[in-house]
């Protein structure tokens, strides 16, 4: 769920930990001297450090833990244009700079899945207040079109009123398939003007390019336009199959797309023979997707699939929107090997963007579990985390509150820090 995931595995084990303790001493010596050589202050890459390790960490020590209080975390309850919503809220122990709207995953505990709550912590210990809306349907691993008026709720509850606001005070920060209900929500008319910025984690930009690599493995390269392939999590298309079953219009279709999603989850080479034999159309057009290997066969077979997937794949498709108009800036941040949504995606999505986008791209990140990382993936890592604290310090600046001194985006461009400056 968390995007650094690494965080029970390094506290269980004490070489590792002491491992990762070296490994920031030598970091901050060299990234202080790079500063220093640069002349540029270096607390905002060194708080960045804390806040990476914090993250990584998970619910175990680490030298942020150490350094600040403990936030306070209260259930909320909410309500905006007569639609009910509850979640947690994440107060810093000390003033925040900035607010931020923390989106869960495809969980089923949701706002309590531990790997998300210590990220939150982390942030708000980076002074954040942090607002983690409950999501029914990403309890039940689902998407919903109604996703993104949940999400622009949340932003509308967290922030101030229109008329006192004097730019965007807020952040965003959401994972895998609910990256795109986060983008979209910003696009909403009472949403639009209060996001500053999207961290988004192993996100997509095309639902299609998506179905195309969860069911075949197939994705085109960005740059040439060419097919690739990599052998996906077959995991993934059958929560798919799962999720649209309420979508099916006969109820044999809805329990027999379920139980074949539920076997083939369990056991990838179970035999669902019995189960297909007696599906429906709608049933049939479902299956047929997902056991589809050609790329070139996903068009028609998605262009057959019952109306009411169509329309919510629709709805939920990043790229039928001009995103260079897209109000908050994007700090993207996706594993080069993943094998849930390509990492072309997050290119894609960059792309489009323009210069509002950062791309972060790694090699230990797998989907949104990050594993053992080298010195090239911590400083990616640190690159986006710096952004992150910059958008921060802007939202804080702009309300004439001030934080961390700004550093040198220029300089940092040099020693790899920094993504493409912010406008």
């Amino acid at each position: 769920m968390v995007f650094l995931a690494v965080a029970a595995r390094t506290a269980q084990s004490p070489s590792r930990a002491a491992h990762c303790r070296r490994r920031r001493a030598f970091c901050v010596l060299v990234l202080g001297l790079a500063h220093l050589l640069l002349g540029c202050s270096p607390s905002r890459t060194f708080e960045a450090i804390d806040v990476l390790e914090d993250i990584a960490a998970g619910p175990g020590p680490s030298h942020f833990k150490e350094s600040t209080f403990e936030p306070l975390r209260r259930p909320v309850a909410y309500e905006v244009a007569t639609r009910r919503h509850c979640g947690d809220l994440y107060e810093p122990a000390q003033p925040a700079d900035a607010a931020l709207v923390l989106v869960p995953g495809l969980t089923p505990q949701g706002k309590d899945d531990p790997r998300l709550v210590a990220f939150a912590r982390s942030l708000a210990r980076a002074r954040f207040r942090v607002l983690v809306p409950d999501i029914p349907s990403l309890r039940d691993q689902k998407v919903r079109p109604a996703d993104i008026r949940d999400i622009a709720d949340a932003v509308v509850y967290l922030g101030p009123p229109f008329d006192t606001q004097p730019s965007p005070t807020l952040g965003m920060v959401a994972f895998s398939y609910a990256v795109a209900p986060a983008i979209l929500a910003t696009l909403e008319d009472d949403a639009r003007d209060r996001v500053a910025f999207i961290v988004a984690v192993g996100g997509y930009y095309d639902i299609e390019a998506a179905i195309t690599f969860f069911t075949t493995g197939n994705f085109r390269d960005p740059g040439t336009g060419e097919w690739r392939y990599r052998a996906p999590n077959e995991y993934g298309k059958w929560v798919f199959a799962r999720s649209n079953t309420d979508r099916l219009a006969l109820p044999s279709d809805r329990d027999l797309v379920g139980r074949i999603a539920e076997r083939k989850m369990a056991d990838p080479k179970a035999e669902v023979g019995d189960l297909v034999a007696s599906l429906g159309s709608e049933g049939r057009a479902v299956y047929a997707l997902l056991v589809n290997r050609e790329p070139a066969a996903v068009p028609g077979l998605i262009a057959a699939l019952p109306p009411a997937i169509r329309a919510d794949m629709a709805a939920l498709d990043v790229k039928g929107h001009d995103l260079s108009k897209l109000p908050p800036r994007l700090i993207l941040v996706h594993g080069r090997d993943d094998a849930i949504i390509p990492a072309s995606e997050s290119e894609r999505l960059a792309l489009a963007a323009g210069d509002r986008a950062a791309l972060y791209l790694v090699d230990s990140l797998t989907h949104v579990d990050l594993g053992v990382f080298g010195l090239s993936d911590f400083l990616a890592l640190l690159g986006a985390a710096y952004r992150l604290l910059a958008e921060r310090d802007a939202i804080a600046e702009a309300a004439h509150r001030p934080s961390v001194p700004a550093q040198s985006a220029a300089a940092l461009s040099k020693i790899g820090l920094d993504g493409p400056p912010r406008p």
